[in-house]
C-alpha cells in the first residue's frame, strides 16, 4: 500500500512540474508574441516613439554635459527638451519608410548591394535627416526661416562629415546582418549617442566675430 502511495504522489508531482514548464513556456510565449506583434503590426508607431524617446534623452545628456563643461549654468531647458522631443518623433517616421523603401528597391543582402545601400543613406538621406533636424528645430526656436537657414548653413557640413565617420560601419551591420523590422530599433540605438552630439551642435553658441577697434 505504501508503495502504491508513494508512486501516486510522485506521479503527481511529475503533473505539477509539468504544469509549471508549460505555463512558464506559455508566458514566455505570450511575451514574444507581444513583442512580435508591436514589430509587425504596430511597427510604425514604435519607431516613432522610440525616436522622440531617444531624441528627449539625447538633448538631456547634452545639456548635462554642458553643465558639466561650464557652458550652461542654470537648469534643465525643458522647452528645449520638448523640442528636441518633438523633432526626434517627427523624424520616426521618415527612418521607418526609408529602410523600408531601400529594402524594395535593392532586396538582395551581398557586399555590392550593401555597399550601395550605405552609399544612397549618406549621399540621399543624410543630407535631408540632418535638414529636417536642423529646420524645425530653429522654427520651434522662433528663429525666422532665414535664421534657421544661416544656422543650418552654418552647421550643415560640421555634423555631415560627423555623419561619414559614424554612419557608414554602422550601416554595414545594419543593411548587412539585419532584418528590415530591427533596423529602426538599431539605428535608434546608435541614435541615442550620436543625438547628444547632434543636440550639443544644435545649441552651441557660433563664435562671434572679432571685432578691430580703430
Amino acid at each position: 500500500m505504501r508503495r502504491l502511495i508513494n508512486f501516486f504522489l510522485g506521479k503527481r508531482a511529475a503533473l505539477k512540474n509539468v504544469e509549471t514548464v508549460i505555463k512558464s513556456e506559455t508566458n514566455v510565449t505570450e511575451k514574444g508574441g507581444l513583442w512580435n506583434r508591436i514589430m509587425t503590426k504596430h511597427l510604425l508607431l514604435f519607431n516613432t516613439i522610440s525616436s522622440g524617446g531617444l531624441m528627449m534623452f539625447g538633448d538631456i545628456a547634452a545639456q548635462t554635459i554642458e553643465q558639466k563643461i561650464g557652458e550652461k549654468n542654470e537648469g534643465f531647458d525643458l522647452k528645449r527638451i520638448a523640442r528636441m522631443t518633438i523633432v526626434g518623433t517627427l523624424q520616426g517616421p521618415m527612418h521607418h519608410y526609408f529602410y523600408g523603401w531601400v529594402d524594395r528597391i535593392m532586396p538582395k543582402n551581398d557586399g555590392r548591394t550593401v555597399f550601395k545601400k550605405i552609399m544612397l543613406d549618406q549621399f540621399v538621406a543624410s543630407p535631408l535627416f540632418i535638414v529636417s533636424y536642423f529646420y524645425p528645430a530653429c522654427l520651434m526656436e522662433g528663429l525666422t526661416l532665414d535664421e534657421s537657414h544661416e544656422e543650418v548653413q552654418s552647421k550643415f557640413l560640421t555634423v555631415y562629415k560627423a555623419d561619414w565617420l559614424i554612419w557608414p560601419p554602422c550601416q554595414f551591420i545594419n543593411f548587412y546582418f539585419l532584418p528590415l523590422r530591427y533596423r529602426v530599433l538599431y539605428i535608434n540605438g546608435i541614435t541615442t549617442l550620436y543625438n547628444i552630439f547632434l543636440c550639443y551642435i544644435k545649441h552651441k553658441e557660433a563664435p562671434k566675430p572679432e571685432t578691430v577697434s580703430s
